[in-house]
């Protein structure tokens, strides 16, 4: 496969014929689900799930075993999993959402491919306490508990690279476009459109898909939904994407800050409280047509936001893009219309009513994140909190001495100092619950670590000459 394949040569493959059937499976049985199966001749069916760091894992079973998976009577060896369970307790077992159900739009090398998103429980049939998909569920019930569903929608930009003669991922893009630009500067076009195209035939309600700031890079935005299917959504959509470009020859990569001196990618994350189907988030009659329960929500995001930034900006690299000068926020404050603070409230009112986070990025697990972020806001919407007034000018242009006047707290610089804020941080630590909590914990310490002890390039060429 050549690393230097023109984009604009693409198309669908045709040895890989579209089907493009959206079936709603909601409050479909097993029973319906195999004969789905048997109708549109799914010859194999991927039991997704992910880890705690958020990497897509799967098992794929053939038609024989349909039976078997749909009935939630799959298992794997949980231990070689990340932040799952130790070696002499390997079992796990994989709970398909049948609601889940997709068929991928084209024919797999071996046949016909559908998928089900699954949740983790235990041999003994008991949730695990390790499962991110669990996790969101219970802070979700949690939500409704007190009357609330939460309304969310991401926008996770990524770059698509070339590929090197071996095969291998590179920093090479043949696209010279910038933000909103078209072809044929934006060469990457072609290729957007064909990740359009399969989401589509996978019933996604694709809004709009638009060239990014920096080279190479790109962003598809689909319609908001409730917090558990924009994390399904998500799980899919980054598959979807590496997946579309990998067969056409380029590497797509959902790193946060992959070239230096270029904007990174983030994953601002648009958020609503819904109450019996209505936008708790607006009030006609307030300041700023917010509500008590919006301006509740802002402020416990704003008083958690260092407590769960290492789960929402999970990676050493993720604190690269966290800088000064290139869009991505760095101090905790909110604004109504100024992209600077970490959170924007849209123009839009009535059932559009929102707040915009924009400190994530979309190296996030897509549960994890949703799910310490409806902590944080509910945190606030229990206690009654009020936020301090928004922020309306540059933050990056004020001083310290003026930062400090307006109460604006810095994020953490570095993936160790936002490790540090995680563990004092009783709302997000409940919020994934023990057993994530220390397994992520874990994980990323050991990343901090290896990271420590690695020397650099700029080490080399700022050091080695003079010292």
């Amino acid at each position: 496969m050549s690393s230097h394949r023109n984009i604009t040569a693409l198309g669908p493959k045709k040895t890989s014929e579209v089907r493009g059937t959206v079936v709603d499976t909601r409050g479909a049985s097993e029973a319906d689900i195999l004969q789905l199966a048997a109708d549109l001749e799914v010859d194999f069916l991927r039991l997704q799930f992910t880890d705690v760091t958020g990497i897509n894992k799967n098992v794929e079973v053939p038609r024989s075993q349909f039976s078997k998976a749909v009935a939630g009577d799959i298992m794997f060896d949980g231990s070689s999993i990340e932040g799952f369970v130790r070696i002499e307790e390997s079992d796990m077992v994989l709970k398909p959402d049948l609601n889940t159900f997709k068929v991928f739009p084209y024919d797999d090398e071996g046949g016909r491919v559908a998928r089900l998103i699954c949740d983790i429980y235990n041999p003994d049939d008991t949730p695990f306490p390790g499962c991110p998909r669990l996790a969101l569920k219970r802070q979700v019930q949690l939500a409704a508990e007190l009357g609330y569903e939460m309304m969310a929608g991401c926008e996770a930009e990524f770059f698509i690279f070339h590929l090197d003669e071996r095969g291998n991922p590179s920093l090479e893009t043949q696209d010279a476009g910038g933000y909103f630009d078209l072809a044929p500067v934006d060469k990457a076009e072609p290729i957007r459109r064909l990740i359009i195209h399969d989401l589509e035939h996978m019933g996604f309600e694709v809004e709009a898909g638009h060239h990014e700031v920096a080279l190479g890079q790109h962003e598809v935005d689909f319609r908001y939904a409730n917090a558990l299917d924009t994390a399904d959504n998500l799980a899919t959509f980054r598959f979807v994407v590496r997946n579309i470009a990998y067969r056409h020859g380029f590497m797509a990569t959902f790193m946060p800050k992959p070239i230096e001196g270029h904007n990174g990618s983030g994953m601002h994350t648009h958020q609503s409280l819904f109450k019996d189907g209505t936008n708790a988030f607006y009030d006609p009659t307030s300041r700023w047509e917010l509500s008590d329960v919006a301006l509740g929500y802002i402020a416990g995001l704003l008083k958690n936001a260092r407590g769960f930034v290492a789960v929402t900006n999970p990676l050493v690299n993720s604190y690269k893009r966290l800088v000064p000068g290139y869009e991505a926020p760095t101090n905790v404050a909110w604004s109504m219309r100024n992209r600077s603070p970490m959170i924007r409230i849209p123009d839009r009112r009535g059932q559009g009513t929102r707040c915009e986070l924009r400190m994530p990025d979309p190296s996030a697990n897509p549960y994890l994140a949703l799910t310490v972020q409806l902590a944080a806001g509910l945190d606030g919407v229990r206690q009654g909190l009020t936020p301090p007034d928004p922020v309306n000018k540059n933050i990056f242009t004020m001083s310290y001495r003026e930062r400090r006047r307006h109460r604006i707290e810095e994020l953490p610089r570095d993936l160790h100092e936002a490790l540090d804020y995680l563990e004092k941080s009783k709302v997000t630590r409940e919020a994934l619950g023990e057993h994530i909590y220390e397994r992520f914990v874990e994980a990323k310490r050991q990343e901090w670590r290896e990271y420590s002890a690695m020397v650099s390039s700029w080490e080399v060429d700022r050091y080695l000459g003079s010292y």
